[in-house]
C-alpha cells in the first residue's frame, strides 16, 4: 500500500478549478519536501510544483505559474494543489511525491530524486 494517497481529481470545464490533496501515512511528513508531478497521455511525467518542509518556499513549472498553488498542513500530514483557470492541456494523471531528505530547502525537479509516490489521480479538463 502506498504511503501517499491522492484525492480530488475529476472532470472540470476549462476555466474551472480543482483542489487536489495528498495524505502521507508513514515517515516524518513535516521534515520532507513534497512535490506534485503530472503525466499526460503519451508524455513523460513532469514536475508541476514543490514545497519545502516549512512551507516557506515553493517552486512551480512555468506552465502553471500564476494558476496553481501548492500548500501543506503538517499537522494533518497533507499537501494540497489548488488548480485554477484550468486548461485542456492540464489534463493528466497527477501524482504527489516525497523527497525524504530531512529539512532540505532545495526543491528538486526530477522524478528520480523523489523517494515515495502516490498512485495518482486523474484530472480531465474539457474544452
Amino acid at each position: 500500500q502506498s504511503q501517499l494517497v491522492e484525492s480530488g481529481g475529476g472532470l472540470v470545464q476549462a476555466g474551472g478549478s480543482l483542489r487536489l490533496a495528498c495524505t502521507f501515512s508513514e515517515g516524518v511528513f513535516s521534515q520532507y519536501i513534497m512535490g506534485w508531478f503530472r503525466q499526460a497521455p503519451g508524455k513523460e511525467r513532469e514536475f508541476v510544483a514543490g514545497i519545502t518542509w516549512s512551507g516557506r518556499t515553493t517552486n512551480y513549472a512555468d506552465a502553471v505559474k500564476g494558476r496553481f498553488a501548492i500548500s501543506r498542513d503538517n499537522a494533518k500530514n497533507t499537501v494540497f494543489l489548488q488548480m485554477n483557470s484550468l486548461k485542456a492541456e492540464d489534463t493528466a494523471v497527477y501524482y504527489c511525491a516525497a523527497d525524504k531528505r530531512s529539512y532540505s530547502i532545495n526543491i528538486r525537479l526530477k522524478e528520480e530524486e523523489y523517494d515515495a509516490w502516490g498512485q495518482g489521480t486523474q484530472v480531465t479538463v474539457s474544452s
